[in-house]
């Protein structure tokens, strides 16, 4: 009779717990308001029906320093009716006796933040060790049960690797080259793992994986997601967790050293109980292998250390093909497509006399995905012409580019005509402009006309002197002789 009052009452606990965990999605907890300085403060965050995938860094507490992690799952079949929790606990160890304050806080799970409030903490002096009782233990005496035994944890084989790709090992100055370092599973790994610290981890490699002699275009990957791929005829799970490309600088090599990453692995209960939890936190690093790429000199060309490098297209836009002489309109000269849009520069101008313009407004967009970075940067002039007829622009514009995968230099000219209709206004032009130098002095000069008869002085004078430099001269030369 007591065992079945017994198990009738785990039942309903049961079907409450479920019910409640229901209700709510994900559940925060946090640890007690006082602690003595020989016990762990906890946060524990639960969510139900599904499994804890990514999460970012618990907060930091003053006064405490966090311990590890540990995570747990349960399963509760209640009238047919499957339902789940996981939940992962972060252990914090008081440094010092006093109060401390958790402020608010918020914890990202599974790409979603999740906030909870803070509460006031006190840490008293250590309580003197002691085995306290629970209800596990009173069930286990209840059923003959005993003491129980230690739980013996073992490692299971995994079938993981951690790995940098580039998706070139040779490419000319400027050209991008992309790399990424992921973490694989395949579908066939039993090992239990979980990430630890990618943010920190990331800060550290990125010290030595970035090269000096490269512009990066980081694809700042904030959520860790995993993705299917497969080969050697086999399926993984992907784990991306940097990505960036990179477009050196100078000839030579861009080295990629071997990366060291550190995953959570779990040891696994060898006899796992129904109360408890049946794995403990360890840890395992993986270390990709080190790459090298070479970067080979342009081809020669007058402009070889200025123009960009990539597989452009033009793209232009304008306000009106036809204008009247003087009339101002807008031009849009766009460069778009794959390569390091940040260093486009604006195209070169020929016979610009003949138009009248200004320093383009720049505008720029850069796109970063399916391991390639591509954008559009366009160049926006205002123009007016003075003299009427047919204008094609090419002769005016033109943007000269090296395209990586012809191995050659290219140029990209205008395509559109303007019909200038009107009267020339070239001379009303020329008279709006400034022309400065001698120009600028006709109004500030005298426009009086100098008296011939200082004119008469001033050669005598100069005569004069003349005349007798020439006999001194005469003079040194009879005296020396």
């Amino acid at each position: 009779m007591p065992q079945l009052f017994i198990r009738c009452l785990l039942i309903v606990c049961s079907l409450i717990v479920s019910l409640t965990v229901q209700a709510q999605e994900v559940v925060i907890e946090l640890g007690a308001d006082e602690i003595a300085l020989n016990e762990t403060f906890s946060i524990k965050v639960t969510i139900a029906n599904d499994r804890i995938r990514s999460y970012d860094e618990f907060p930091d507490i003053m006064g405490f320093s966090k311990q590890g992690l540990s995570q747990s799952s349960s399963m509760n079949v209640v009238n047919g009716q499957v339902s789940s929790t996981n939940s992962i606990i972060q252990y914090y160890k008081p440094t010092r006796k006093g109060e401390f304050t958790l402020p608010r806080f918020s914890v990202k799970i599974n790409g979603t933040d999740y906030s909870a409030d803070g509460k006031k903490l006190k840490v008293i002096d250590p309580r003197p060790a002691q085995r306290q009782s629970n209800v596990f233990d009173s069930f286990d005496n209840l059923f003959g049960g005993g003491t129980r035994e230690e739980p013996e944890f073992i490692e299971i084989e995994d079938d993981a690797f951690f790995a940098s790709t580039v998706d070139k090992t040779e490419v000319f100055v400027g050209e991008g080259v992309n790399i990424s370092l992921a973490f694989y599973m395949s579908e066939t790994n039993q090992a239990p793992f979980q990430f630890y610290e990618p943010g920190r981890q990331l800060d550290e490699i990125l010290k030595k994986l970035k090269p000096t002699n490269a512009w990066e275009e980081n694809f700042n990957i904030t959520n860790i997601q995993p993705e299917r791929v497969t080969f050697n005829g086999k399926n993984w799970t992907k784990y991306k967790v940097y990505e960036a490309t990179f477009f050196p600088f100078s000839p030579g090599e861009v080295s990629i050293p071997s990366i060291a990453w550190e995953m959570i692995k779990y040891r696994v209960a060898k006899n796992p109980t129904f109360f408890g939890s049946n794995r403990l936190e360890d840890f395992k690093t993986f270390y990709s292998s080190a790459k090298t790429i070479q970067v080979k000199a342009l081809p020669p060309h007058p402009l070889r250390e200025e123009v960009s490098v990539g597989v452009f297209q033009l793209r232009e836009n304008i306000s009106s093909l036809e204008v009247g002489t003087g009339e101002g309109f807008t031009y849009n000269f766009s460069v778009t497509g794959e390569g390091n849009i940040n260093s486009v520069s604006p195209p070169k101008t020929k016979q610009i006399h003949k138009l009248n313009t200004y320093d383009p407004n720049v505008r720029q967009q850069i796109n970063r995905g399916m391991s390639k970075v591509t954008g559009i940067k366009e160049f926006g002039y205002y123009l007016t012409i003075n003299e009427p007829g047919e204008v094609a622009l090419s002769n005016h514009f033109e943007w000269i580019y090296f395209n990586p995968v012809l191995a050659k230099y290219d140029t990209l000219r205008p395509k559109a005509v303007i019909q200038v209709t009107g009267e020339s206004k070239i001379n009303q032009a020329i008279s709006n402009q400034r022309l400065g130098g001698i120009y600028d002095l006709i109004s500030i000069e005298s426009n009086n006309l100098f008296y011939d008869r200082y004119k008469y002085y001033f050669s005598i004078s100069i005569n004069i002197l003349l005349l007798a430099s020439v006999i001194l001269l005469a003079f040194l030369i009879v005296k020396k002789r």
